[in-house]
């Protein structure tokens, strides 16, 4: 195992070199068939690692490095051993970009998992792409990131480099609307975001949805991320006449909004993305979040006879925190990059070419292997082929699958 120190890095950074929000230790996943002779290769991760949203941060680098694990084991890609570079951005864009100039200036780094945040992403992309390192998120969906700021009117990969292994929010915000109108009979919601990239992209697909089935919004509202006083939105809400409150944003906030919604004396559900989608919303929201609904990617890991192994590697490894909403997709944005690296291997006659970065992010667009999350590839914007979303709800204090599909369009 190698570990870069604090001394080390302190050093670094006076010599003035640059300036990193957080830093991470490099961990070689455990391989006893490692030769010292195999070449490093290294996967950085860039996720909220403390924070309000470290438990699905925590999720997304715990999966990674068991898939680094996994590769080194069964030695998947002859005279490579892998690495894990885990960087903490604390869900901030300054943070994200700071970590991506860092990653870009390691060598050895060859693709990165993450981030979590569309915001965050947005900082980021420029970065790697500008670099040829290819960048795989398990949990961005605005679908902005791979289709361009106009992708209603006209889609345009704008980063080469950049791929994802989560549905967009093009698909999941009307999913989450035609469920609400059609199965659970809600014809008039009020709309709620945090006014950042994801959440108010998440809102605005839905609300569009909503209304072209007929629904009424009857109320919108902005909230400040920042705070967890929401009353005075609580009586707007309760006023409205809504019948469910559609939220665009994340579980640190949305689990004292559902809780004070309720206690104004509004007893309906709060709806979100898989922004919100943590048993950390249900711990913030109490007793009042039972039947709130959350909308996530793919189908639930622990039904999926792909992930069997997954999830039983996961709790054998004695990982503190759990995968969360995103452990699968994460393990299979790490195995999409382990999979590039293998073919530019194989193809340069068992080596790494000298423009590794460069061949690796053209590989990927090729990548296509049966994942945790089924099956994984990408289509010419880089999004994921696997389109499949589920809806969860709140009950006995658990998250319970309640409907699986896609969106019909």
């Amino acid at each position: 195992m190698r570990q870069r120190s604090l001394i080390a890095m302190t050093a670094v950074l006076a010599a003035g070199a640059l300036t990193l929000t957080a830093c991470g230790s490099r961990d070689e996943g455990s391989s006893s068939d490692s030769g010292s002779d195999s070449t490093t290769v290294v996967i950085g991760v860039d996720a909220p690692l403390t924070g309000d949203l470290s438990a699905l941060g925590l999720g997304i680098k715990n999966s990674v490095d068991l898939a680094i694990k996994t590769a080194n084991k069964d030695n998947y890609v002859d005279g490579v051993t892998f690495e894990i570079e885990a960087l903490d951005d604390q869900a901030q864009p300054s943070s994200g970009q700071q970590n991506a100039t860092k990653l870009v200036a390691d060598k050895e780094v060859l693709g990165v998992v993450g981030p979590l945040n569309s915001s965050v992403a947005e900082s980021m992309q420029k970065v790697f792409d500008d670099a040829d390192l290819v960048e795989v998120s398990p949990a961005n969906t605005n679908p902005a990131l791979t289709q361009g700021a106009d992708w209603q009117t006209s889609k345009v990969r704008t980063y080469k480099s950049y791929f994802r292994t989560a549905t967009t929010d093009a698909i999941q915000g009307p999913f989450a609307a035609q469920y609400l109108f059609n199965d659970a009979g809600k014809k008039k919601v009020f709309v709620i975001d945090d006014k950042k990239t994801y959440g108010a992209g998440l809102a605005a697909t839905f609300s569009a949805e909503f209304e072209k089935l007929g629904g009424d919004i009857v109320g919108t509202e902005h909230i400040d991320p920042e705070t967890k006083d929401f009353s005075a939105v609580a009586t707007k809400v309760k006023s409205s006449g809504a019948d469910v409150v559609y939220y665009g944003g994340e579980y640190p906030q949305a689990g004292p909004l559902s809780k004070q919604i309720k206690a104004a004396g509004a007893k309906i559900p709060l709806v979100g993305g898989d922004g919100i989608y943590s048993a950390d919303f249900i711990k913030l929201a109490g007793t009042d979040g039972a039947g709130d609904f959350a909308t996530s990617v793919g189908a639930p890991v622990e039904e999926l006879p792909s992930a069997t192994e997954f999830v039983a590697n996961y709790k054998a490894e004695g990982y503190k925190e759990a995968y969360e909403a995103y452990g699968g997709y994460s393990y299979d944005s790490a195995w999409a990059i382990i999979e590039a690296v293998k073919k530019v291997v194989d193809d340069n006659d068992g080596t790494l070419p000298d423009d590794a970065r460069a061949q690796v992010t053209a590989a990927m667009q090729n990548v296509s292997f049966d994942g945790v999350t089924g099956k994984v590839s990408f289509d010419e914007f880089g999004d994921a082929t696997n389109k499949q979303l589920t809806v969860y709800s709140v009950k006995d204090g658990a998250w319970s699958a309640v409907k699986s599909g896609t969106y019909e369009g």
